[in-house]
């Protein structure tokens, strides 16, 4: 992962090899799925529930598994230390917006780069209260 276009062209590919394809999905249902992510978040942060990457890392450096099995104790491991939490619905958040850079082709690198370099112009809270 050298920078966020590529990354958005994998996700999409990805993506579209298991079926989905947003270029050709509604824009507004895309937005609204990223939206249902940001609200498993929140809902996630409510019930406090947070990722324990040590422990699941951990899980990860173990090396008493047979390799067979080692998909399904991947899967396991993330399951219970990962799915579901604040984090994770953070990242499904990004991963579905990267998605749609990738199938719009939108070079977010730049955009991202001009906004910011168009925010550092304005007046303090872009001259609002909040």
């Amino acid at each position: 992962m050298n920078n966020l276009n590529e990354l958005s062209k994998q996700i999409y590919e990805g993506n579209k090899l298991r079926g989905f394809d947003v270029s050709k999905e509604n824009i507004g249902q895309t937005l609204m799925l990223v939206v249902s992510e940001l609200a498993e978040a929140l809902e996630a942060d409510r019930k406090a529930k947070y990722a324990n990457l040590e422990v699941f890392e951990n899980c990860m450096a173990a090396d008493d598994i047979n390799e067979g099995d080692m998909d399904l104790y991947v899967k396991q491991s993330f399951q219970e230390t990962i799915k579901d939490t604040f984090q994770d619905e953070i990242a499904d958040s990004f991963i579905r917006l990267f998605d749609l850079c990738g199938g719009l082709q939108i070079d977010i690198e730049k955009h991202i780069k001009y906004k910011l370099e168009y925010n550092s112009k304005r007046e303090f809270k872009h001259g609002k209260r909040y």
